[in-house]
Order: structure tokens, then C-alpha cells, then sequence
């Protein structure tokens, strides 16, 4: 069975990442996304500490399908450099990884 991968990324508003999350529920490239917030973000951009309200996108993958996915966000992505992150967990109901293996790209390897 492959790797689950997670994959975050935050976006300026709820209707953004629900787009970018059903773009890649369609093309089965992610088995679900979680939507949370809004949250309040601090971070530098261009010399300046900036502050911010996002929302938080949770998403579940696989491996194999982990830079597809990465490149959908990132074209659908509002921000000039979106957060991306791919983590895989250290542990994962074996029930709940055979069930996003499933329901991503139809359970087909890649």
C-alpha cells in the first residue's frame, strides 16, 4: 500500500481553497480536504513582518500522487508563493489509508 502523504496549505478565504479542494477531489487527486478557520497568521513577506486572517486547508494523498497535487494547488493558488506542505504521518489506521489508496485516482498505482 503507498505512503499517506498530508498535505496543508492556507489561502485568503474559504472559497478558495473549497475551489482548489474540488478541483482535486474531481481529477482524484486527494481522497478529502478539511477546512478550517479563519486563523490568524503572522509571517515575514518582502522585509516586513506581516499579519494576517487565512483559512487552512488539510488535505490526505498518496504518495505517488503527492506532485500532481502540488501543482494543482499551486496553479489554482491566489498567493504568489502558497504554502505547500507534504507530510507523511508516522502512523495511520490501516482501515483509513486503505480507504484514501480508494478513493485516489480510482486505488490505481502509479
Amino acid at each position: 500500500m503507498d505512503a499517506i502523504i498530508t498535505i496543508t496549505t492556507t489561502a485568503d478565504s474559504r472559497e478558495a481553497l473549497e475551489h482548489i479542494g474540488r478541483r482535486l477531489l474531481t481529477k482524484r487527486l486527494i481522497a478529502c480536504i478539511q477546512i478550517v478557520g479563519p486563523i490568524k497568521s503572522l509571517y515575514w513577506w518582502k522585509e516586513n513582518m506581516e499579519e494576517a486572517e487565512e483559512w487552512l486547508g488539510i488535505m490526505k494523498t498518496r504518495e505517488p500522487l503527492y506532485r500532481e497535487a502540488e501543482a494543482e494547488i499551486v496553479a489554482l493558488h491566489p498567493y504568489e508563493v502558497p504554502e505547500v506542505i507534504g507530510i507523511e504521518p508516522v502512523e495511520v489506521l490501516t482501515t483509513y489509508a486503505q480507504w484514501v489508496c480508494e478513493e485516489t485516482k480510482m486505488g490505481q498505482t502509479t
